[in-house]
């Protein structure tokens, strides 16, 4: 019974170092090649295992590029939501609105420099299967319930500016810590993630609290 249980630990080892692997050679892909490079066939001659495999392993490619995106987000494969991690956690406790709206900024800084790489290849101009377009509305879904929680609990614990409703807070700060706006300042106007992170503080504070 011992040794079974050994084989079936290092079968479950090998299958998740293998997942991993083609993760990553898919990140690799989409960023160096932009969305049009990924195919399953590509992507198996690249991590040198069958398209079988990442069938099973994954999926196909809009959930590959999914899987990628969410590993790629938090930094890790580890099976934690990212409301549940210690960098958004350590947002939801702090003194002031002030505080709080900085390590936001922070935050979405950080996110978006692990993903921006992923997300411009899939928006890039001329790609538009459905697979892209359903994994658009998919993480943009995401992005909103995010913001929605960070701005509830901001409403909650230090309140927001007067007059201003849950909702409406929503739509301004998921206007703001939109991928399209890092993307023009970081990318196309060259500021550095730094800048980016102290403006995109700036913008919230000043029409939030």
């Amino acid at each position: 019974m011992a040794r079974r249980s050994y084989d079936s630990s290092a079968r479950q080892e090998a299958a998740r170092l293998t997942r991993a692997r083609i993760l990553e050679t898919a990140r690799s892909i989409l960023v160096e090649g932009g969305y049009p490079a990924l195919s399953i066939t590509a992507l198996a001659q690249a991590a040198n295992v069958s398209p079988q495999t990442i069938y099973n392993s994954i999926g196909g490619k809009a959930e590959v590029l999914k899987a990628c995106y969410d590993v790629t987000l938090a930094g890790d494969d580890e099976p934690v939501p990212m409301n549940e991690r210690p960098e958004f956690q350590a947002m939801l406790h702090t003194p002031s609105a002030v505080v709080f709206i900085e390590r936001y900024a922070a935050w979405c800084r950080t996110v978006f420099d692990r993903v921006a790489g992923i997300i411009g290849a899939v928006s890039a101009p001329g790609v538009g299967d459905a697979g892209a377009q359903a994994f658009a509305e998919t993480i943009e879904a995401e992005r909103r319930l995010g913001t929605t929680r960070a701005m509830g609990r901001l409403m909650e614990v230090h309140g927001l500016r007067e007059g201003l409703p849950l909702e409406r807070a929503v739509d301004v700060a998921w206007t703001l810590n939109s991928p399209e706006v890092y993307d023009r300042l970081v990318r196309r106007c060259g500021w550095s993630p730094a800048e980016y992170e102290r403006w995109l503080a700036q913008q919230l504070e000043a029409a939030l609290v």
